[in-house]
Parts: C-alpha cells; structure tokens; sequence
C-alpha cells in the first residue's frame, strides 16, 4: 500500500542502525515472509553468538518490557514519534538497569542474544520487527514493516 510504502520510505531516513553488535548488512537474513506455522514471521532472525550486545536502532523509549512463552524476554521500544514500534525478542538477558520509560539513544546497548522463549538454545538470535503503531498507540499491535531494506551497517 501506499501508506506501507510511506512508511519505508521514513524508516530508510531515519538511518536505522542494525541492532546485533558486529553484524553487517551482508549478514541480515531474508526470513520477513517465511512461514512459521500457519502464519508468516514478519521479523527477521539474526543469528549471533549468545550474549552478544543488541543496541537500539533508532533513538526513543523502552516501552515495554515483556516475558512471553512465545518471545522470551522482549523488549518494545517506541521511536521518538510513537509511530512505530521495535521489537527485539529472544534475549538472553536485559542491559543492567534498562526499565520501562527509559529514553534509549540510538546504538546504546539494551539486551543481549538468547534463545529465551521459544527458540532453540542451540540457535541463539535475534527476532527483530517492526510495526507501525495504530493510532491508539498499543505496544503489542500494528502494521508489520518489513526490517530487512530499512537496517544500515552501524
């Protein structure tokens, strides 16, 4: 839509840093459309060693923090608009201190690589997403945006 397609076009602006520490461009997985079950995965998957830093992408606001079965220990953070919503799911642990309400500056260390939740302890990663925010504002829904075209090389 042209709405999705306006909102890659904010996300590819706003240089985007990638979250999981010493990953490159070249290394993002193209997992957006795969299936997981009966549904897609819209998010992409980062493999990387466990306790590797996974650092803000954006500027903004820690949300939430959430442990779910699914996700393991979450975090949801807020951009500086409370348009869209990132999502960083399987960490092992959270950054010392991090807590709800919390500003976050782009790059700054937040969590770090598990396979907490459903993930396989042999295969820690990073399940990131994007959504953007419907206008209530709701840090658990919104529009899936597609992570892979909007992540630089930080």
């Amino acid at each position: 839509s042209a709405a999705h397609a306006g909102a890659v076009d904010t996300l590819q602006g706003r240089d985007l840093e990638i979250p999981v520490e010493g990953v490159g461009a070249g290394g993002l997985p193209a997992t957006f459309s795969d299936a997981r079950g009966s549904h897609a995965h819209e998010a992409l998957d980062i493999m990387a060693p466990r306790n590797t830093p996974v650092r803000a992408v954006d500027d903004g606001r820690i949300q939430k923090l959430f442990t779910s079965k699914p996700g393991g220990f979450t975090i949801y953070q807020f951009d500086p608009t409370e348009t869209f919503s990132y999502y960083y799911a399987h960490l092992d642990r959270y950054a010392d201190g991090l807590r709800e309400g919390q500003t976050v500056r782009r790059g700054d260390v937040i969590g770090y690589v598990g396979s907490s939740g459903n993930a396989s302890p042999d295969a820690p990663h990073l399940h990131f997403s994007i959504f953007r925010l419907t206008p209530e504002r709701q840090w658990w829904k919104g529009e899936p945006i597609n992570p892979y075209p909007v992540l630089h090389d930080n």
